[in-house]
């Protein structure tokens, strides 16, 4: 087992454990797992998989081939690093992988459709160039292959995987329809706020930690240890999802600045900032109360005021002790020590407010 876990990665009696950098991590995991994910969706009916493709960004809207951004991969990295760090090998966690990431695209198929958003990975997203119901239709197509992927292995893990799998889509389904219902209401609690980010993202980033670890081998300790990591991480994740939301650069997150704020989203920061009993908290309730669009100027002045009653630094405080507690899980987990070291490098990247 590893002894330690630092800012610098897995610390063993020997000293600390080399692995590869997170984002050459992600480089191998888009490459091992991209030619089986095309597999899968190659199977699809024409007009789901024209979508599909499109929005993985293989092709144009005319199905032309081309190289857009097709995201960061950073669950089917999981999946595969997960597997390795019990003592499994990353090609027997490979449908896992492809089942996971289906399922988060079928997630952001949906949840650009129920935020209106028309910009996703610097590119028109699905809804806007095909229409509203076949990108709900390929979103659907996407979540049932990710199924028949899963159950179709044939290892002897196979069925506890997918009712492990289809548990996380249900506790996922709760979180988002929290979120939707969260903009009809002025009320919403931080607790119930908290409780609906780690549906929406901590229950797939914990499940496609234990779908690696059933499919590596692992014992039920790990495996459930594992999820515990996935599912910290996802939450520290939104947080910081939530805060790039708000102030992120637009080259990097591919939305315009302040989009949230701009759709008066109910993210972790608003919501921490609109429950301080302060003159600038009330005054953002205000601002996300009224009835007609906000100005660029409003905006501006939004963002301030979530900075101000501390929505901002009690945000990234929360995704920072997450991340701690996610990595005393990995440590408890791991009996690999590179593998171990990657997912603890590939944490801190992706709660890290630059990625």
């Amino acid at each position: 087992m590893v002894d330690a876990v630092t800012e610098g990665g897995l610390v063993t009696g020997e000293g600390a454990v080399e692995g590869r950098s997170a984002r050459a991590v992600l480089l191998w995991s888009r490459g091992t797992v991209e030619p089986a994910l095309r597999s899968a969706v190659d199977t699809l009916p024409p007009s789901m998989r024209r979508i599909a493709g499109y929005h993985f960004g293989w092709w144009d809207e005319c199905g032309e081939p081309t190289r857009a951004d097709s995201g960061k991969a950073i669950r089917p990295a999981l999946v595969l690093l997960a597997a390795e760090a019990v003592g499994g090998s990353a090609a027997a966690a490979l449908p896992a992988a492809v089942a996971v990431e289906l399922a988060h695209n079928f997630s952001l198929l949906h949840d650009d459709v129920m935020d209106g958003d028309r910009t996703r990975r610097h590119r028109p997203t699905a809804w806007a160039v095909f229409g509203i119901s076949p990108a709900i239709l390929a979103g659907d197509a996407l979540l049932a292959l990710a199924f028949d992927v899963l159950s179709a292995d044939g290892q002897r893990v196979a069925s506890e995987a997918t009712r492990s799998f289809g548990a996380a889509i249900q506790e996922l389904l709760e979180g988002q329809s929290a979120d939707v219902a969260f903009e009809r209401r002025q009320d919403v609690e931080l607790t119930e706020c908290l409780v609906m980010a780690a549906g929406k993202t901590g229950a797939l980033l914990g499940c496609a930690c234990a779908l690696g670890a059933l499919f590596g081998g692992g014992t039920p300790e790990q495996v459930e240890r594992l999820r515990a990591f996935g599912s910290d991480l996802g939450l520290a994740f939104q947080l910081v999802d939530d805060l790039l939301g708000i102030w992120g650069d637009p080259e990097v997150t591919g939305k315009p600045v302040y989009s949230d704020l701009r759709s008066r989203k109910k993210s972790l920061p608003v919501v921490a900032a609109l429950a301080s009993p302060t003159p600038a908290g009330r005054e953002l309730a205000g601002l996300y109360h009224r009835e007609h669009p906000l100005t660029d100027a409003d905006l501006v002045h939004a963002a301030g005021l979530v900075d101000a009653v501390g929505g901002r630094a009690w945000s990234q405080a929360q995704a920072d002790e997450l991340l701690a507690r996610a990595l005393r899980h990995l440590h408890a987990a791991s009996s690999m020590a590179r593998p171990a070291a990657e997912l603890g490098a590939l944490a801190r990247l992706v709660t890290r407010r630059d990625r």
